[in-house]
């Protein structure tokens, strides 16, 4: 074997580096008059954000792009001073609404039910100290760049604790204002819901008022680091319809204990370009998670999504699945991998990824894999296709009736309908589908049909 040979393949990085203008003075302000435990974590976390590459799972490094990021007039904003609470009710279907505004903190309220239940929240930043266990646990990858960054440069957040035996009937609205031009706002929001405890949250990423793709991007980078208690639920459903100017980074982290349940459900709409990664933990035995995300993706949108789930405890399951439409010249890398331990006696796990492209110029790239160290599981799959709109059913839909460009419509939505049905806010349900029709008539001006 040659000495060349024997090298290991190097890493490959993005074909730009993300253009964020970030330096030592960031990190200097974000460390001035943090407590010591804090100042330290942003220093590790900053040292490993300037050492790590771009993608660091090798089997994913052909696919990362960031060239669509046009961000060397953003600035870091907000204050990393506590906010004054803006005292707000939440909606009526729902036990609790906080907001941000390009990193502002505009409302926040608790329905007396959650008051009542001893329901904590309130904005990170008012006192980390409080938190520093959930901050300091380790829920984010080490391994992944953009996440060291958020952990490093945090400037709002948010803190949801539902204590033990708490059950809210209703869900918590998180939302996130975004797109004001030469923003970038950084995020973390710490979830823990106790033992015995019952929760679902609502978050959406909307526009602001003062959003205009025309004036230059903006960027959002944002984490949701869960930890769900023994024989506790949590319900995550999430809506992003950010304006096309902003770069958006997401980060959601889990932990789940014994006999505990997890559901996500993510709808990916909005923005330039879009990085998703989700990691899953099924620590506990018996404990399970269920992810269904969606992309809906037009002009010359890139969404990045990638989904890490970990089998640790005896009898885990694992659901998770993962679709794209694609007209025009939008691309989606749909990656995935599910890890079994050696401990992880008893585990049911699949991972299906599935693109649907709908114009001649849209790309779909699946890449689920399996890593298993425990033959004992009940069962261990992965599934994944590529292709147009299914002409069979087409042909179907059309034999009954139905024009070509209805039915090419209830099939493309018929397909993302999956994620649709599992949010659990009726308004944010129908706003959703809203949403998706709008999408499709704006985006299927001859497009579909050339695809065809």
């Amino acid at each position: 074997m040659t000495a060349s040979a024997s090298r290991p393949r190097p890493a490959r990085r993005a074909l730009d580096a993300l253009s964020l203008p970030i330096d030592q003075s960031d990190l200097d302000r974000a460390i001035a008059g943090a407590p010591a435990w804090l100042a330290d974590d942003r220093r590790e976390a900053f040292a490993a954000w300037e050492r790590l590459p771009a993608e660091s799972n090798l089997l994913y490094t052909p696919y990362i792009d960031l060239r669509a990021a046009h961000l060397e007039d953003a600035r870091l904003d907000g204050p990393l001073d506590a906010p004054d609470v803006v005292a707000a009710e939440p909606p009526d279907d729902a036990d609790g609404l906080i907001e941000f505004t390009d990193g502002a903190l505009t409302a926040i309220g608790l329905s007396r039910v959650a008051r009542s239940a001893g329901v904590v929240l309130r904005p990170l930043e008012a006192d980390p100290d409080a938190v520093r266990e959930g901050l300091t646990a380790g829920l984010l990858p080490a391994d992944d760049k953009f996440a060291q960054l958020t952990r490093a440069l945090w400037r709002q957040g948010i803190v949801l604790d539902v204590p033990a035996r708490v059950s809210l009937e209703r869900p918590i609205v998180i939302r996130w204002r975004a797109g004001a031009a030469g923003r970038a706002v950084l995020t973390r929001t710490l979830v823990r819901i106790a033992d015995d405890a019952n929760a679902t949250i609502v978050e959406e990423f909307v526009p602001t008022d003062d959003a205009a793709s025309d004036a230059g991007q903006a960027a959002f980078a944002g984490t949701m680091e869960v930890m769900v208690g023994d024989r506790a639920t949590l319900q995550v459903a999430s809506l992003q319809e950010l304006p096309p100017n902003v770069v958006a980074i997401q980060h959601r982290a889990a932990v789940v204990g014994e006999g505990s349940s997890l559901q996500w459900a993510l709808a990916q709409l909005g923005g330039r370009l879009v990085r998703s990664r989700v990691d899953n933990r099924l620590v506990g035995d018996r404990s399970s998670v269920r992810q269904v995300e969606i992309v809906f993706g037009a002009d010359e949108q890139l969404f990045d999504l990638t989904s890490y789930t970990t089998h640790v405890g005896r009898d885990t399951t694992g659901d998770l699945l993962s679709k794209a439409a694609l007209l025009e010249k939008s691309r989606t890398y749909l990656k995935g991998l599910i890890t079994i331990e050696r401990s992880a006696h008893g585990t049911d796990s699949f991972l299906g990824e599935f693109g649907m492209n709908l114009s001649k110029d849209a790309r779909s790239v699946a890449i689920p894999s399996l890593e298993i160290d425990q033959p004992d599981c009940r069962r261990a799959a992965h599934s994944s296709s590529v292709g147009p709109v299914d002409e069979t059913q087409l042909f179907y839909l059309e034999s009954r009736g139905i024009p070509p460009d209805e039915a090419r419509k209830f099939i493309v939505l018929g397909f993302l309908e999956p994620v649709v049905a599992r949010v659990p806010l009726a308004s944010a349900q129908d706003r959703l589908r809203d949403l998706l029709e709008a999408k499709w008539i704006a985006g299927t001006d001859g497009v579909v049909t050339a695809a065809a």
